[in-house]
């Protein structure tokens, strides 16, 4: 639910948004050939592998491609590398503002 909601609040910032149910899906869309910009990815989720294996794919297959994680249980020490890290809970504005300054979309 939070993810839709989130969604929602991109595509109402004039951002297009793909969603995926787990990483297995995003990273079968970006190997599939989808175009992305940017990933926001909870750190804990289900599937094969979680927020942080994702990463790490995403970080090394499509280098180009922002990276935002977030998580409740992880902060500053979070390993590897992301573009940001936003600590649950969050303000949907906040990761709204987060995304657009990524992506260099600041008015």
């Amino acid at each position: 639910m939070v993810r839709a909601l989130l969604a929602d609040e991109l595509r109402g910032a004039g951002l297009a948004v793909v969603e995926a149910a787990n990483a297995d899906e995003a990273w079968a869309y970006l190997q599939s050939g989808g175009a992305a910009d940017l990933m926001f990815s909870d750190v804990q989720m289900p599937g094969s592998m979680d927020g942080l294996e994702l990463k790490r794919r995403v970080r090394e297959a499509f280098p180009d491609v922002k990276i935002i994680l977030t998580s409740g249980n992880l902060g500053p020490r979070l390993p590897g590398e992301v573009d940001a890290f936003l600590p649950k809970p969050f303000l949907f504005s906040k990761a709204v503002e987060y995304t657009i300054k990524l992506l260099g979309r600041e008015s």
